[in-house]
């Protein structure tokens, strides 16, 4: 446990990649195969449900050091992470009991033999354990410990690098680790010794390929050469995923890693035509025949436990089919895209309804493309996808052969009206927004955004909120209407579910308006009119 906590450090502790690579690499060669295997679990994102609430932890500490309720929450206001608040207010009290040091136990000894059970105990035999080990830790310790607990536990890597540390371990390359990685799998020590065995091992029929990611194209699109070097694709609005066909058995994971096989069961059935050994990756998306439908319907059947006739019938699935990385159960992702994409079309030709192959734009010049990209928001997609037809698919975000070409999002301007702090290192902060817009005389709320504004101006925000809130609400604070920002958003759709009757998606601050006063916030009408004409609200 305490070289778990040592590694947490050394990660936390900095921002540069090789320095992160390094500390993992290092854990790793000398970690405890069980103990390996916790670590990645919680490295790569992975967490189990929360063992213990929030409120019993914090209750627990004001048991233990006699603090009162109200220098709790001053605390916490300050650092903004319930685990890190307690195990700070714990080792600053003095008089806090100690008892023996607690062994330096392993990692998975701790999560087998005591985070877990606490799972089937009642509150006051939790409160006994975690006490008893509180009053045995270090504060670190105490720290790591309540992030374990309370299920909240992150720390500053993605899952790249954490591959990139196992492969310099062992020695395997990093496309290797990276399949070896995905999917679902349990944290052992016999699997973590197959992970980083030399040797090849039989993958889980289910395993997904690691997801090639396109990076946002930021320069001229000129600049990427020949036009006919490239093939271009419709950005479809839905979600990443990849259909599975290996013996006689199906699976669908989105790009979370996510298992969504059950909530698709028309693609199932569909894919019962496919050949033995095929990968798919492509859009789940809404669709009717040859309609895409809004990506609002799609989330009707995403949240619900169990699917009706009535909401498949709604919302019916399709995949949009854009590659294709294993057939016959042969790994085709170091072929050239163009070849991959022959095999796909052929795959598919007259197959099934439910699968659709992403079909490609042809234009001859960038300025034809450009002109052909105006018509993204009528067409109810995101923009253009360029890919290299010589590329292999590769993991990963990797510049250069994939790019997607985004529209212009949709603007607004919108009056601040609530705000309330961060968590984290924000936490003492204001940094999370509520905006509105005029509804007759009223000011009606109708996005929350938290990003877009550098920390210069969330210091200044920040000041002026204090000096001009209205009324409090439990965290949330009304503040006097003033400022004015203009907000973008990538979508827009009817919500009876919120007071605007209107819902849009991924909302984020583009500037603050100084030039602005609050008369010259947009209208709720101004926004209806981006539900029924979207394609004149870019301009």
């Amino acid at each position: 446990m305490n070289d778990f906590a040592r590694l947490y450090d050394k990660i936390d502790s900095t921002t540069g990649t090789n320095a992160k690579i390094e500390a993992m690499a290092d854990y790793f060669r000398t970690a405890p195969p069980d103990d390996a295997a916790w670590a990645l679990y919680y490295l790569t994102g992975r967490r189990l449900k929360r063992f213990i609430p929030s409120k019993s932890m914090r209750d627990w500490t004001l048991d233990l050091t006699g603090m009162s309720l109200w220098l709790y929450e001053e605390s916490y206001s300050s650092v903004g992470d319930s685990a890190e608040c307690c195990a700070l207010l714990i080792d600053s009290m003095s008089h806090v009991p100690q008892v023996n040091e607690e062994p330096d136990l392993t990692l998975d000894t701790w999560m087998r033999d005591r985070i877990i059970p606490l799972a089937k105990m009642d509150e006051p035999d939790q409160k006994e354990r975690v006490v008893g080990w509180w009053k045995r830790l270090d504060r670190h310790s105490i720290f790591i410990l309540n992030k374990l607990l309370s299920g909240a536990f992150r720390v500053g890597v993605s899952q790249s690098l954490v591959a990139r540390a196992l492969a310099e371990v062992s020695k395997l390359e990093l496309a290797e680790i990276s399949h070896r990685l995905m999917g679902d799998w349990q944290p052992t020590g016999e699997w973590y010794q197959q992970l980083v065995s030399s040797e090849a091992s039989d993958r889980h029929l289910s395993t997904p390929y690691p997801f090639f990611l396109a990076s946002p194209l930021e320069k001229e699109v000129t600049e990427l050469g020949e036009p006919n070097e490239w093939q271009a694709e419709w950005k479809w609005d839905g979600i990443r995923a990849q259909l599975i066909r290996r013996n006689g058995e199906t699976f669908i994971w989105s790009r979370g890693e996510e298992l969504v096989t059950d909530k698709y069961p028309e693609l199932v059935q569909a894919s019962l035509t496919l050949p033995e050994g095929t990968v798919l990756d492509g859009e789940l998306l809404a669709m009717k025949g040859d309609e895409v439908l809004p990506f609002a319907v799609l989330q009707k059947r995403i949240g619900r436990k169990a699917l009706g006739k009535a909401i498949l019938a709604e919302a019916p699935a399709a995949l949009m089919v854009y590659d294709i990385l294993e057939l016959d159960g042969r790994d085709l992702r170091a072929e050239p895209m163009a070849e991959r994409r022959s095999v796909l079309e052929k795959l598919l030709e007259g197959r099934s309804t439910t699968f659709h192959v992403s079909q490609s734009i042809p234009f001859e010049s960038w300025d034809e493309l450009t002109e052909l990209r105006k018509d993204s928001r009528a067409k109810s997609v995101e923009g253009i996808m360029l890919k290299r037809k010589s590329s292999a698919y590769q993991a990963g975000r990797r510049r250069g052969d994939w790019w997607k070409w985004k529209i212009d999002p949709l603007t607004i301007d919108a009056v601040l009206i609530y705000a309330q702090a961060g968590s984290g290192r924000r936490a003492n902060l204001f940094t999370d927004y509520t905006f509105a817009v005029w509804d007759g005389d009223k000011l009606t709320p109708f996005a929350k955004a938290y990003s877009g504004l550098s920390d210069e101006e969330i210091n200044k925000l920040d000041n002026w909120i204090r000096r001009n809130t209205k009324d409090r609400f439990g965290p949330v604070r009304s503040v006097t209407p003033h400022h004015v920002f203009e907000l973008a958003f990538e979508g827009i759709n009817a919500s009876p579910r919120h007071k605007s009757g209107i819902a849009v998606r991924f909302p984020r601050i583009m500037r603050w308006r100084h030039d602005k006063t609050i008369k010259d916030a947009d209208k709720i009408e101004t926004l209806r009119a981006m539900i029924d004409e979207p394609t004149t609200a870019e301009a």
